[in-house]
């Protein structure tokens, strides 16, 4: 016996479930490709938003506010600060303001990798797009329950 809210379609239920996973992986590749190649923050967040609203689709509003943990405004919020830090920082150092900034760090397995504040920037970007359309779906999937 399905949910109210829940779609009687088998085929979107079982779909859903096993595209939910690639969806996410998908947009985390785009966001950590992004810096150096077409991607970034904000498409990999609309491709997170997509895979959440999907699973929204076929579970309820619970069910997709309890899988991504916190408050889209949340995200929101810790995207912004994360975006002007990656600023900031170069702001000490003597650049100006989004100068981008690299180091290189030794990973096992990997070698040697270069983080730097353009990927940073993406990582808030990325939160900001999360949260802002989650922000709106949820809204809407909210009103349209009431």
């Amino acid at each position: 016996m399905n949910m109210p809210n829940q779609p009687d379609s088998l085929i979107l239920r079982v779909t859903g479930h096993f595209l939910l996973p690639l969806l996410i992986m998908f947009s985390l590749f785009l966001l950590l490709r992004g810096h150096n190649e077409p991607g970034g923050g904000f498409i990999g967040g609309l491709v997170a938003s997509a895979a959440i609203a999907l699973h929204l689709f076929f579970t309820d509003v619970q069910s997709a506010r309890r899988l991504i943990w916190l408050d889209p405004r949340d995200l929101l919020g810790w995207g912004l600060t994360i975006a002007i830090a990656s600023g900031v920082i170069a702001m000490f150092s003597g650049l100006p303001f989004l100068s981008a900034l690299w180091t290189e760090l030794s990973v096992p397995m990997f070698g040697m990798l270069k983080i730097g504040t353009p990927l940073m920037f993406d990582i808030g970007v990325y939160l900001v797009v999360i949260g802002t359309v989650l922000n709106i779906l949820l809204s809407l999937a909210e009103a349209e329950d009431a």
